[in-house]
């Protein structure tokens, strides 16, 4: 979708909730993990039995300082704690605990590449801040037998919100904005980014507007746990703004649900604003103090970032920004390519079989790069056998072919196939004067100043050599008797 559309502007702000991939709950030692049978992984704390009291989960702090480090945020070095106050049945408290006035991280940005059109875009959405809070739990509806249950596994489980400045101008720009969040925050190791797990959850606040206008009222899409869903649902939802807007209908906040069996979303309530969840600070939770030296030692025992590791490429590899930038979408990914153009000494050979056939064939089998059935060693091998001339590059697609279906090892590959180019001067000459013969008139054309001639003689030379000919080595020698 463009940025205008039908004459509106387009604005979005992300919500996010990130699960954080501690073991144990944010104030209390119960476990996290998924999947369990409904309420037995909720302790005294989690059901808010009187007299229980929360502890902080440390994990869950470095957690959100690594966050911050990773967006290039400023890690408060004290945020406080707050009540988030409104009635769901899934929270025994009555209220959330969560951060307010003072988030833990305050700012930051996510850069990401856009298609748009024949061109790639480069785009920055700036972060308003990232703050810590717990889960509720789980509202479970049995409609067949008209009965509904609370399982409260995940009341407490530790998540970390991350909200977006209303940057957002389409629902592409959307997408690439959540995957680009999803990478950073599974690289670093903070959430494990299982959409179906409800990991990694994204609400979508969606508002249109004539350009130059204030901001339009907004609605907010919650849960949204794939990528595809998401850009149908923020479409839908624009569409629909739009047509109410025209009709001469007003935008009621709300917060809505995307169903997508139907394509369409539907209010679920009436969108509250922060004064009506009363926050105050938690008297059971001290100031959280973070010390610059605590910063510190997390920073040193970080991973090396992705948008740090694509600079690099950049700088040891020479590749574009845009390819180093693809390249890192995964640690995987990184290592695969960093491998193998070790390992050939062609980096941008290297980038350019990775992000062409090889990404191709993943996306056709729905499959990683870590069930690639071509090494990294056996990638940098074929690279090896172009860049030495033993084989041209469509027979390489072919050696490549046979790679991916286990027919063996490059070289094996090679000479099965009969796929050596010709490296006999002599028997090339040979076929280069037969041509030159049996097409004067190209010849003619050629030496007249026709340089478009010269192809109507090498694809001749290529099928008299069934294809082993060096192209390179095809054209100068054709120079060389005809200049």
């Amino acid at each position: 979708m463009s940025k205008l559309v039908q004459g509106y502007e387009v604005v979005i702000g992300f919500e996010t909730h990130a699960q954080l991939s501690t073991n144990s709950k944010i104030f209390s030692r119960a476990s996290v993990a998924f999947g369990a049978e409904p309420n037995t992984q909720a302790c005294a704390l989690d059901m808010a039995l009187p007299g229980t009291l929360p502890v902080m989960n440390k994990g869950a702090v470095e957690r959100a300082i690594e966050f911050g480090l990773a967006v290039n945020a400023h890690v408060a070095e004290r945020s406080i704690f707050a009540r988030k106050n409104y009635f769901y049945p899934d929270l025994p408290k009555g209220y959330q605990i969560s951060q307010f006035e003072i988030p833990v991280v305050q700012g930051g940005e996510v850069s990401f590449f856009l298609e748009e059109g024949k061109e790639t875009v480069h785009k920055t959405v700036r972060l308003e801040r990232a703050h810590l809070e717990e889960d509720a739990g789980k509202s479970l509806h049995e409609d067949f037998i008209g009965q509904s249950g609370i399982d409260l596994n995940r009341a407490g489980t530790p998540l970390l919100e991350i909200v977006t400045q209303p940057d957002i101008r389409s629902s592409e720009e959307a997408v690439a904005y959540a995957k680009e969040l999803h990478k950073i925050v599974t690289w670093i190791g903070i959430c494990d980014g299982n959409m179906q797990e409800g990991s990694f959850r994204c609400d979508a606040n969606v508002s249109v507007r004539k350009p130059g206008e204030p901001l339009g009222t907004r609605r907010e899409i919650k849960n949204l746990n794939s990528f595809k869903f998401m850009q149908q649902a923020i479409d839908y939802e624009v569409r629909w703004q739009i047509e109410q807007i025209e009709d001469g209908h007003k935008i009621q906040q709300a917060t809505v649900l995307f169903n997508p069996d139907t394509g369409e979303t539907r209010a679920m309530r009436t969108k509250e604003d922060s004064a009506d969840y009363r926050y105050f600070p938690d008297p059971d939770l001290p100031p959280l103090v973070i010390g610059r030296d605590w910063v510190e030692r997390v920073k040193g025992e970080m991973t090396e970032l992705p948008r740090v590791m694509a600079e690099r490429f950049v700088k040891d590899y020479a590749l574009p920004e845009y390819n180093a930038t693809t390249l890192t979408q995964s640690k995987a990914m990184a290592a695969y390519f960093e491998a193998t153009a070790k390992a050939c000494g062609q980096p941008k050979l290297a980038s350019n079989w990775i992000m062409g056939e090889v990404s191709r064939r993943l996306n056709a089998g729905e499959m990683t790069i870590e069930q690639a059935p071509v090494s990294a060693a056996q990638l940098a091998a074929l690279i090896g056998r172009i860049s030495d001339s033993t084989i041209s590059n469509s027979a390489a697609r072919q050696v490549f072919e046979g790679l991916w279906n286990g027919e063996g090892e490059v070289d094996a590959i090679i000479e099965a196939k009969g796929l050596k180019q010709m490296n006999d001067t002599g028997e090339l000459e040979k076929i280069i004067d037969e041509v030159l013969a049996a097409n004067p008139k190209n010849v003619e054309e050629f030496k007249a100043g026709n340089a478009k001639a010269l192809n109507g003689l090498v694809g001749p030379i290529m099928k008299a050599s069934k294809g082993k000919a060096n192209p390179a080595q095809v054209n100068a020698l054709l120079m060389k008797k005809m200049g």
